[in-house]
C-alpha cells in the first residue's frame, strides 16, 4: 500500500482544480466570441484578444484591438447582424501548458434565409486558439480559422490540435 503525506495530496488536488479552472476559463472566453460578435459588441470582441493579438481568417488577418472592433463594426458585419446570423463554437480541445494554451475546435456562421425563414450555415471554420495568462486572465494572442472545404490546411489545423 502507498502511502501520500497531506502536503502531497493538497499539491495534487491544488494542480487539479488549477486546471479544471484554467479550461473553463478558456472554454468561457471561446464560447463569449459568438454573443459578442453577434449582438454586435465589438469591444467586448476585442477585450477577447492581448492589445497586439491577431485574428487570422481565410478572409483577412487583423492585427490588434482597432482591427478587431473594425471588423464588427463593418457594413459587411452588421448586414449579417441586422438579417440574422449565429456564431456557434463548439468548447473545443483546450491543451493548458502553464501559462500558455491552444484550444482547437469548429465554428459554424448560421444565417437566417429570409426567403424560407430558415436557417442556412454559411460556413463552418476550423480554429486553432492561442492563448496566454495575463494578470490571472486569459486572453486570445491568434486565432486562425480556416474553412472545412476539403483543403488540407483546415484539416492540418485540427490534427495540430490533438496532436499536441
Amino acid at each position: 500500500m502507498t502511502s501520500t503525506s497531506t502536503d502531497d495530496l493538497v499539491q495534487s488536488l491544488a494542480a487539479r482544480v488549477t486546471a479544471l479552472e484554467d479550461t473553463i476559463a478558456i472554454s468561457q472566453l471561446m464560447t463569449a466570441y459568438g454573443p459578442a460578435v453577434d449582438s454586435g459588441s465589438a469591444e467586448a470582441v476585442a477585450r477577447l484578444w492581448t492589445e497586439d493579438g491577431v485574428y487570422d481568417v481565410d478572409t483577412g488577418v487583423m492585427r490588434g484591438h482597432d482591427q478587431i472592433v473594425a471588423m464588427v463594426q463593418s457594413a459587411a458585419h452588421q448586414n449579417w447582424i441586422g438579417g440574422g446570423c449565429g456564431h456557434v463554437l463548439e468548447p473545443g480541445h483546450i491543451l493548458v501548458d502553464g501559462d500558455t494554451a491552444v484550444a482547437t475546435g469548429k465554428s459554424q456562421l448560421i444565417i437566417h434565409n429570409a426567403e424560407t425563414g430558415g436557417f442556412d450555415v454559411r460556413r463552418v471554420t476550423a480554429s486553432r486558439w492561442e492563448l496566454v495568462r495575463i494578470d490571472g486572465e486569459w486572453k486570445v494572442t491568434r486565432r486562425t480559422a480556416r474553412l472545412l472545404d476539403g483543403r488540407a490546411e483546415a484539416r492540418e489545423l485540427l490534427a495540430a490540435g490533438v496532436r499536441a
